[in-house]
């Protein structure tokens, strides 16, 4: 229902597939572009290290775009900036196949990313309004999963597309289709506008990010996501655990492609998974569990060496634990930030999320640069394990149950207005 009391049917479950859809094409390219970024790397004749440093500023301008949003959706409706977004994202990836060097192709790869920014601080946002709390986890984990089945997609289809048509062909394959359901948001997602009008009485973005600063539980969230962004899944984990298998141990090409496809694939059914225990059984033990088998997983494939057992034991945990971590720091987040300020925290979280947080991957890369893959990657994966571990510590002085009976009971109270 509208503030004027006009009923919407805003059909949340349409709401999700169409956001799910989308989120699929933006992972697909994510998983793809590692792939990309092997071919340019002897195409163009660039380190490893300027690819990751490459990866690194399209996530950073990224998220530093993603602040823009806390204002921006007190104007624009939600789904008009998810249209908006998509049609710059797939425009971007299809453009980087006009590539005839490494700087043309990076201008169009970094508005690409740009152009996919509001998927998660809008897209969650939106769902956030439309779906009550008992099923927000599933709901928000479930947009995570929908959108992992891309890169399950990629894990088949990416290298025989790439072998069939070329990088640049690929590109173009897998960008318009981020087009088409941008179109489709915009043409068939409803909304209330109650957030948009809380967010407007509560007072100015400013005065909103002021409450924020002052919120030691979003706070902790905000500093845990940073932390957790040093071992997140997609855009860390999967970029350098192909350069590992590649160009450290030097697996085969059938291998390589195998293990990177079961890791990928673990990406649809985790989050899922935790989603539902998440609902149950409380946002903060799970993400803390999550973090600490994530550690562990790092630690058991470095160890693994160059065997082959050790490092399927070594993708079967990262697989289970590194794709799990991030839906739920969002689930959590939307539990303890009111209606009036929820814009405005999603596009902080995002920002520091992405555009802090790739600073880590910014970061692998120079040391990569300087130790050489063989000595370099080791050492980012032992980072990884240890940024997850002090994700786990900031996770703890959060007060998720409290704040989240707290809001539920608020906007249950506006819903009755």
């Amino acid at each position: 229902m509208t503030a004027s009391g006009t009923e919407i049917d805003v059909q949340p479950a349409r709401t999700l597939w169409l956001l799910s859809i989308a989120h699929a094409v933006n992972h697909a390219q994510a998983v793809l572009l590692p792939l990309i970024f092997l071919r340019i790397i002897d195409e163009f004749h660039v380190t490893e290290g300027s690819v990751a440093i490459l990866a690194a500023a399209g996530a950073f301008a990224s998220g530093a775009v993603q602040l823009s949003y806390a204002s921006l959706t007190r104007y624009i409706s939600r789904k008009r900036l998810l249209a908006g977004g998509g049609i710059l994202f797939g425009g971007g990836f299809a453009a980087q196949a006009l590539a005839g060097s490494f700087t043309g192709f990076a201008i169009p790869n970094v508005l690409s990313r740009i152009g996919g920014s509001p998927q998660h601080p809008v897209g969650n946002g939106l769902l956030a309004e439309q779906f009550p709390t008992e099923r927000r986890g599933f709901a928000i984990s479930a947009h995570i999963a929908g959108g992992n089945v891309g890169t399950v997609v990629v894990a088949v289809l990416g290298a025989p597309t790439i072998a069939l048509v070329g990088w640049r062909g690929a590109s173009v394959v897998f960008g318009i289709p981020a087009i088409v359901i941008a179109l489709g948001i915009l043409l068939l997602v409803r909304e209330t506008g109650t957030d948009r009008t809380a967010a407007l009485a509560y007072g100015s973005v400013r005065n909103a990010f002021r409450v924020i600063a002052r919120d030691r539980d979003i706070l902790w969230l905000y500093l845990t996501s940073v932390l957790g962004g040093g071992g997140r899944g997609l855009g860390v984990v999967n970029l350098f655990a192909l350069i590992y298998l590649t160009k450290v141990i030097g697996l085969d090409d059938a291998t390589t492609g195998l293990m990177y496809g079961v890791l990928i694939v673990f990406s649809v059914p985790m989050p899922l998974v935790a989603g539902w225990l998440s609902d149950r059984l409380g946002r903060k033990p799970l993400i803390v569990g999550v973090y600490l088998g994530g550690a562990v997983g790092f630690v058991a494939f470095m160890l693994a060496g160059s065997s082959l057992i050790g490092l399927w034991v070594g993708i079967a945990i990262m697989g289970l634990f590194s794709f799990a971590e991030s839906p739920q720091l969002q689930a959590l987040l939307a539990d303890i930030a009111p209606p009036s300020i929820r814009d405005a925290s999603f596009a902080a979280y995002f920002t520091l999320a992405f555009g802090v947080g790739s600073l880590w991957t910014a970061l692998y890369g120079v040391i990569i640069d300087a130790a050489g893959a063989p000595t370099g990657v080791p050492i980012a994966f032992g980072l990884m394990a240890a940024t997850f571990v002090a994700a786990a510590l900031t996770t703890l002085p959060i007060h998720a149950e409290q704040r989240a009976r707290e809001n539920a009971a608020h906007e249950a109270g506006l819903d009755g207005h």
